[in-house]
């Protein structure tokens, strides 16, 4: 999570925006959001992890069509920009679906990795 804290951040440098466009900071920023829900729910199944993630993302995205003094003020902030933004895009919900798909991806890989390393290391501590 915090690599993708930290690679989103790096995207969104004046120099970095202007080769790649926004969109490689949204993907990270939704992969942030799905290891986030890992974090507050690690027993949950992946699936549900995912919909929870796919459902912030959304939400937040469909928030910024809605308009309110309090809320445009809020975004105005580092804080407030980093996790709200500013204008809706439909092209951001696709950008937020492809990296919380890429992060499934990722936990899928590190969990058959993981579970395959402990049937090698339990198959090698067996003495014939």
């Amino acid at each position: 999570m915090l690599s993708c804290i930290v690679l989103g951040l790096a995207s969104r440098l004046p120099g970095a925006v202007a080769s790649s466009g926004k969109y490689p900071g949204d993907v990270l920023w939704a992969a942030m959001v799905f290891f986030g829900w890992g974090l507050l729910l690690p027993l949950r199944p992946l699936r549900q992890r995912l919909v929870l993630a796919l459902a912030s993302a959304w939400g937040i995205e469909v928030l910024k069509l809605w308009q309110t003094p309090w809320l445009v003020e809020l975004r105005h902030s580092i804080l407030g920009h980093l996790v709200f933004g500013q204008v809706f895009s439909w092209q951001n919900l696709v950008a937020y679906a492809l990296g919380i798909l890429l992060a499934v991806g990722v936990m899928r890989a590190l969990e058959w990795h993981s579970a395959h390393h402990q049937r090698l290391t339990i198959r090698g501590s067996h003495h014939d």
